[in-house]
Order: structure tokens, then C-alpha cells, then sequence
């Protein structure tokens, strides 16, 4: 049975750090790339960064660039999103989501109050 589970969110000031974590079993984690959505109240899922199944290569969405930093480590089948210099703006559930098996997690939600 596939599971995806988030973990590591929750309150914090703006300026401050968070870190997620994604927990990835019942499939192929090393042959996924990996991927961190969030969606705020009133909007849409979107994109916030991505990493290959390997690791070598990320991408993040330009809000987020220098301020995130996506990781993954395929022998504990987690991959991870160190999140620094938090705004209100990136108040979100954020989900982690594989590809090509698009497998998605439950969410875990991320306050920033200012």
C-alpha cells in the first residue's frame, strides 16, 4: 500500500524557519522524482520546488527561490523541504507528490503569522 506522509509543520513567526518532512512507501521512491505542492485557502496547487530522483537536479517556483531548499534521501525513502525567511504569504497545506507515479500526501498545514 502506497503512503505518503508529511510531517513538520505548523505555527511559526514570519522570518522564521520550518522543516517538512515527506515519508515515502509501498512504491519505487528511488525512481520518482519528488515534489513539494501548497495550496492556500481560496487558491489554487501550485508547484513550490521539485528534485530528480537522484537528487542532482532542482527546481523551485521564483517566490520561494533562496529561501527554500528541497532534499531527499533515497535510502530512508523521505525527502525533505528546509523552509527559511517564512512570510505570511507562504501560509499553506503543503503536499508532497511523486512522478511518474503520481502518488500524493494528506498535507500538513503551515501558519505564518506576521
Amino acid at each position: 500500500q502506497v503512503h505518503l506522509v508529511e510531517s513538520g509543520g505548523g505555527l511559526v513567526q514570519a522570518g522564521g524557519s520550518l522543516r517538512l518532512s515527506c515519508s515515502a512507501s509501498g512504491f519505487s521512491f528511488s525512481n520518482n522524482d519528488m515534489s513539494w505542492y501548497r495550496q492556500a485557502p481560496g487558491k489554487e496547487r501550485e508547484l513550490v520546488a521539485s528534485i530528480s530522483n537522484t537528487g542532482s537536479v532542482t527546481n523551485y517556483a521564483g517566490s520561494v527561490k533562496g529561501r527554500f531548499t528541497i532534499s531527499r534521501d533515497n535510502g530512508k525513502k523521505m525527502v525533505y523541504l528546509q523552509m527559511n525567511r517564512l512570510k505570511p504569504e507562504d501560509t499553506a497545506v503543503y503536499y508532497c507528490k511523486s512522478f511518474p507515479n503520481d502518488y500524493w500526501g494528506q498535507g500538513t498545514q503551515v501558519t505564518v503569522s506576521s
